[in-house]
């Protein structure tokens, strides 16, 4: 698979750049900055190219009062500190590098203006806006305008129809260097996967289930735990799939569903693991997640791991390096497995797999 990569991009051109910012936030301050280390090569690069950049992303799921997002929202998910950490990390040890943030994101003339004037200019989140979910593209119009290409770094809503991620409908476009790298390796891993494949469901997010009814079509078995089991009758029963039982806490998975999954992990080829198996930052409920884990690192098949949170946890339990590959987005590779490599963040024209 090939997409445009960065490399190609011309001299002096001004980039609409989409990363990923969603970064894990407490009381103002980021917890965990490793989307935007893992995008600081392509930045670095488009900089070295003397490409003038416009920064767009999103954090959280802001709520909103009727159409206009609420103060609350537009305080505690404000992108600001984001900015600041992002300038942080360009400018160690660098010499300063002129830079901007607009909090008007829907203003030409302003974004116009800070282009001539700074290197990188920096937009508040576009999800203060309800067209960015609704994925209207015509919204962003104005940046297509402004900028000459647009170049998307942003793996993690490479299965989202935001407008964000559609702007390669309006302007060139190109993918950065962590993003090309990653696709490359999902496609390595999970489009001829060795079967039988294990698929292992976890975590407390729900939406993953909307994946369930094309996934099962494409590995040979599903197990699913987290917190995900007290939704299943909300779903078909589907004959290789198999939900575990909570154990009493509800926050973990019971023994015996432990021991049926390490069973069917055993005579796998291929294991896929999106999600733990319980509230895993809690030592009294990470038994599930731990004993999980342990059984797809002792098998022998080809170990897979998907998500930030699984990532997380296998690094909390020091199992991390044990895996094959591990994507850093979850519902990405879901979605990757569950449409045979098709995502909404490219335009299939121009990618041959």
């Amino acid at each position: 698979m090939k997409l445009p990569t960065i490399d190609q991009i011309e001299q002096n051109q001004k980039v609409i750049l989409r990363l990923d910012l969603d970064v894990p936030m407490s009381g103002g301050r980021i917890e965990d900055n490793s989307r935007l280390v893992k995008s600081i090569p392509t930045i670095r690069m488009l900089l070295g190219k003397m490409c003038k950049l416009v920064i767009v992303g999103h954090l959280g799921r802001p709520s909103f009062d009727g159409t206009l997002v609420s103060e609350t929202s537009k305080q505690e998910l404000s992108l600001k500190p984001v900015y600041l950490e992002l300038m942080s990390l360009l400018e160690d040890g660098e010499d300063s590098i002129a830079s901007v943030f607009v909090d008007d994101i829907e203003n030409k003339e302003v974004i116009y203006e800070a282009t001539e004037n700074n290197q990188i200019v920096f937009l508040e989140n576009l999800r203060f806006y309800k067209e960015e979910v609704e994925g209207k593209v015509e919204f962003l119009s104005h940046l297509s305008e402004i900028g000459n290409v647009f170049v998307n770094d942003a793996l993690a809503v490479a299965h989202r129809k935001s407008a964000s991620v559609l702007l390669y409908k309006m302007m060139p476009v190109f993918y950065g260097l962590g993003f090309s790298r990653e696709i490359e390796k999902m496609a390595e891993f999970l489009l001829n996967p060795k079967r039988p494949v294990v698929l292992v469901l976890g975590g407390a997010k729900k939406d993953k289930l909307d994946h369930l009814s094309r996934l099962y079509k494409k590995v040979d078995l599903i197990l699913i735990g987290g917190k995900l089991p007290i939704f299943m009758s909300e779903y078909p029963k589907y004959d290789n799939v198999i939900w575990a039982k909570l154990d009493s806490s509800q926050l973990d998975i019971s023994k015996n569903s432990i021991d049926k999954f390490k069973e069917e992990i055993e005579k796998a080829e291929t294991v896929i693991l999106a999600g733990s198996m319980g509230m895993f930052e809690e030592e009294e409920h990470r038994e599930g997640s731990r004993s999980i884990a342990e059984a797809i690192t002792l098998s022998r098949a080809t170990k897979i791991a998907a998500g930030g949170d699984t990532r997380a946890s296998l690094g909390l339990m020091e199992l991390e390096d044990k895996f094959d590959y591990i994507c850093s987005g979850g519902g990405v590779a879901l979605e990757f497995l569950a449409n045979d490599g098709k995502l909404p963040a490219w335009d299939e024209s121009f990618v041959n797999f």
